[in-house]
């Protein structure tokens, strides 16, 4: 499977276990931003970068800083790392460190987490993918600092051989290894729910890689991940799909009752072979039923700081809307309709309508399902669009968080209704080529 099947895999064993009380107390419902609300926050938003010219992106401090520490109290005692995928931004990433209860960076490749150590951002980088960057490794394994500061993710000896083809054991540190653990649900013999990561699903196999990491030299096991995308990354609530946001639901709760047993057993196995610094799981859609699992000691948080449109869609926790990015209308076609400059800033994943981005200011506004969100241009609908003109500005959420960044060198940091500073992205920031 793949996409929002994949995910629906994922979810079905999720939340029926001794985790069934633990979902019931995390369930919240939060009513959906009123357009009175909608109105105000667009009209602070104009006001706050009136001498800017569009396209660019702002975060609401406030909003950022209210996510950060809901996701705190959320993690009920656990730390908190942050995922640097979804934020992207250094001075950002500091911000939410120095915030408490919060902990070390889940960085998304290896360049970047020596990136983040060497300027000052942070002593403590889990990689949260394997990686293949030999010049990243060859740059690990010359410094004792980076070696200290950042951990591998490894599910499997290959990629072993390939660190120790770039630089032998006996001429590096030892460098720090976290095992990751697949979290998706296999409910009958050929079926997967949930997304393709590791391939290390049972508690021996996890057992058995961990033996082998112990006992090669160069190496040091220090942590597991065991990451839950199928609920942690879908939403259980979606618009106008009762039905399909119930069954969603039923595959989370038994996929977690699941995985709660699961995983308790690979962690023993693999403390029986090493002393574990870490047990990393969850996201930001699934911080607080994640943290009720006594193994974890550690979750991971995001999207949650930005609050994109994909989390609409989550019954447990709705992050207050932190980021937008602005465009510019630029024609009027007809009535009822609307043309602004750019705007299809459209997020990875499964090519659907959630990956679109949503106009939310002024309210009224519609994407054209015949057009879609354009590179260059894009028209929208609704009665908003007879009151603008030529110059005036649409707001937008994009549906991830991070991959905002990807379009923008800079973000402008609102407080109230004045922009407090200016920070580069992770684009605008000379940072090393990632991918």
């Amino acid at each position: 499977m793949s996409g929002t099947g994949s995910h629906l895999t994922q979810i079905t064993k999720t939340f029926r276990i001794c985790a069934r009380p633990v979902y019931r107390a995390v369930v919240r419902t939060r009513p959906d931003v009123t357009t009175t609300e909608r109105i105000v926050t667009g009209s602070r938003l104009d006001t706050a970068t009136s001498a800017l010219d569009p396209p660019f992106a702002v975060v609401d401090l406030d909003a950022f800083e209210a996510n950060a520490d809901s996701l705190v109290a959320r993690a009920a005692g656990r730390s908190v790392r942050v995922a640097s995928k979804s934020v992207r931004c250094r001075e950002l990433l500091r911000a939410v460190l120095r915030r408490p209860g919060w902990r070390g960076v889940m960085a998304y490749t290896l360049p970047e987490a020596l990136w983040l150590v060497r300027s000052g951002v942070t002593d403590d980088v889990l990689v949260g993918y394997p990686t293949a960057h030999r010049a990243g490794i060859a740059e690990l394994a010359a410094s004792e600092e980076l070696a200290a500061a950042v951990t591998l993710m490894v599910d499997s000896t290959d990629q072993l051989d390939l660190i120790d083809a770039v630089v032998a054991p006996g001429d590096r540190p030892p460098l720090r290894v976290c095992l990751d653990l697949d979290a998706s649900w296999r409910p009958l013999p050929g079926v997967h729910i949930g997304v393709r990561r590791s391939p290390v699903h049972a508690p021996a196999d996890l057992a058995a890689l961990a033996a082998q990491v112990v006992a090669r030299p160069g190496f040091r096991l220090v942590g597991v991940m065991s990451y839950e995308a199928h609920i942690a990354g879908l939403g259980d609530a979606p618009p106008g799909r009762p039905l399909y946001g119930r069954a969603i639901r039923v595959i989370q709760r038994r996929s977690f009752r699941e995985l709660l047993r699961r995983r308790a057993a690979a962690v023993q196995a693999v403390r029986e072979v090493a002393e574990l610094e870490f047990v990393n799981g969850g996201g930001t859609g699934s911080i607080g039923l994640t943290a009720a699992d006594p193994v974890v000691t550690e979750v991971t948080a995001g999207s949650g700081l930005f609050g994109p449109t994909l989390f609409d869609a989550y019954r447990s926790w709705r992050p207050r809307p932190a980021a937008f990015f602005a465009t510019s209308v630029v024609r009027r076609p007809g009535p009822g309709l609307v043309t602004v400059h750019g705007g299809g800033w459209i997020a990875s994943g499964p090519a659907e309508p959630s990956r679109l981005p949503t106009p939310v200011f002024p309210p009224g506004l519609r994407l054209l399902p015949t057009e879609g969100a354009g590179e260059v241009q894009t028209p929208l609908a609704g009665a908003a669009a007879d009151r603008l003109r030529p110059g005036d500005r649409v707001w937008w959420r994009h549906a991830k968080a991070g991959e905002l960044c990807e379009h923008v060198d800079a973000l402008h940091l609102l407080r109230g209704e004045t922009i407090e500073r200016t920070v580069p992205t992770y684009r605008g920031d000379g940072a090393p080529a990632f991918l």
